[in-house]
């Protein structure tokens, strides 16, 4: 199921969410588990432009195999899209992802 995530993610206050729903769901979830991830999303969310992992490795406090890693798991759940460069990869995060991820966490008709 890797990468289906983003495509086949359903609003948590859907009438009945589908197994494969329910699946990608929680595998989008458990990509943004990880507080390291969280701040990248929130570099990529308020950055210009590509972010080279080169430039993730100081604010994050983490080595370049680390913010790989991380990277990876963000890539195959569909949050983020990679752009080789030479020996460095940029990322920037898929602005359909934003989108999705505001419409599955949307509960705005369930509480308050």
């Amino acid at each position: 199921m890797k990468g289906l995530a983003i495509v086949c993610c359903a609003p948590l206050d859907a009438p009945l969410l589908s197994e494969e729903e329910t699946d990608a769901t929680a595998e989008l979830f458990r990509a943004l588990g990880d507080p390291a991830r969280v701040r990248i999303m929130n570099v990529l969310a308020t950055s210009d432009g590509p972010v080279c992992v080169c430039n993730l490795v100081g604010p994050l406090g983490l080595s370049q195999p680390t913010v790989s890693h991380h990277m990876k798991k963000l890539l195959e759940v569909g949050l983020v899209d990679r752009e080789q460069r030479g020996k460095w990869a940029y990322f920037t995060l898929k602005p359909e992802a934003a989108r999705k991820l505001a419409a599955v966490a949307d509960l705005k008709g369930v509480c308050c």
